[in-house]
Order: structure tokens, then C-alpha cells, then sequence
């Protein structure tokens, strides 16, 4: 352990003693669950530094429009505009899978085990 996290362990360990963490919120309770907890240790803290970011990857972006359309056509009562929401979900749809294909996604181990997951929290 290097000198400045032996520090922060000891300030750590007074406020404990001082009773500084009795009332925080929360306590007690479980920690919320992680939105990447499917995500390797290795690619957690860059999804994370993204996430807050504000960065969508253009898959997840596409796949949202796909959602929000399908939500669209499935309340709308007129004709032309359901013929021109589904247009456009199916040019959605076509852009998805080149994206998908180009990158060779659907061959990816990593892929196939989130994709329920993926798909689960989508819709």
C-alpha cells in the first residue's frame, strides 16, 4: 500500500470510530445495482468515463430509435403516418444490422452474452 492510501485508510478508520458514517442515507440498505455489471473489469471504467460522458454508441442510439418507433406505430391511427413510421423504422432496422455486420458483432463471443441483456433493458 503506498503512503497517500495509507493516509486516506486512517482518516477512513477515525471518522468510523468518531461515528461520522452512522447517519448517511442509506444505510443499512443494499447498494444500488450496477448498470455494468455485465461488463469485464477491463472495459468497466471506459464504458463508465463514456457513460457519464454523455457518448451513446451509434448501435444503442439506432436501438432506441427502433424502440421509440415501434411505440409510435403501435398508438398511431393514421394510415400514412403509420406507412411513413415504418419506413423509417425499417431504414433504422437496415442501418442496425450493416452496423452490427460491419463490425462483426454477431460473431463475438461478448455479444451473444449480453445480448439478452441488452435487449431486456431496451424494451
Amino acid at each position: 500500500m503506498d503512503f497517500s492510501a495509507g493516509i486516506a485508510e486512517e482518516k477512513i478508520r477515525a471518522a468510523l470510530q468518531k461515528g461520522e458514517f452512522d447517519n448517511l442515507p442509506g444505510k443499512g440498505k443494499p447498494l444500488p445495482k450496477d448498470d455494468l455489471a455485465g461488463v469485464s473489469d477491463e472495459l468497466r471504467i471506459s464504458y463508465k468515463i463514456l457513460k457519464n460522458s454523455g457518448f451513446i454508441p451509434p448501435e444503442v442510439q439506432l436501438k432506441k430509435d427502433m424502440v421509440t418507433l415501434e411505440e409510435l406505430i403501435a398508438v398511431c391511427r393514421d394510415d400514412m403516418e403509420r406507412t411513413e413510421l415504418n419506413k423509417r423504422l425499417n431504414e433504422k432496422i437496415i442501418r442496425f444490422n450493416s452496423l452490427m455486420e460491419k463490425r462483426k458483432i454477431s460473431e463475438s463471443s461478448a455479444f451473444h452474452s449480453y445480448r439478452t441483456k441488452i435487449d431486456r433493458k431496451l424494451y
